[in-house]
């Protein structure tokens, strides 16, 4: 799969590369990246066996979405300038996984509430 998507006016390239073959995820311990000087997401493939041994489709599905959005969800904090400006002691906080992971999660249920009293 190779997509692309518009992130506040700039276009980021969605791979999904295997984990085995790619030596960012590999290194990194990682299962996605995004890398905003490329303007470039990748997620990891969760059909293979190597990386997911237990995981069904159904899994699979949900974790490649979930990656996704958390990948597309450091993309939109990079081009809103908050990935190096954010800094704190102990770094910046849009860098921050548990932040990121938490947008990333939350979203569905968030879009839902503002569908549902359109809010949008």
């Amino acid at each position: 799969m190779v997509k692309t998507v518009n992130i506040l006016g700039t276009e980021y390239r969605i791979e999904v590369h295997k984990r085995s073959e790619d030596e960012c995820m590999r290194k990194n311990g990682a299962d996605g990246y995004c890398s905003d000087d490329g303007k470039l997401i990748v997620i990891a493939d969760t059909s293979e066996k190597e990386s997911f041994p237990d995981m069904t489709d159904i899994e699979q599905s949900a974790y490649r979405k979930r990656l996704l959005r958390h990948e597309i969800t450091h993309a939109f904090l990079d081009e809103s300038g908050l990935q190096h400006c954010s800094s704190v002691p102990m770094g910046a906080w849009a860098r921050h996984e548990e932040m990121v992971d938490w947008i990333a999660i939350q979203f569905p249920k968030i879009m839902k509430a503002f569908q549902e009293v359109g809010a949008l």
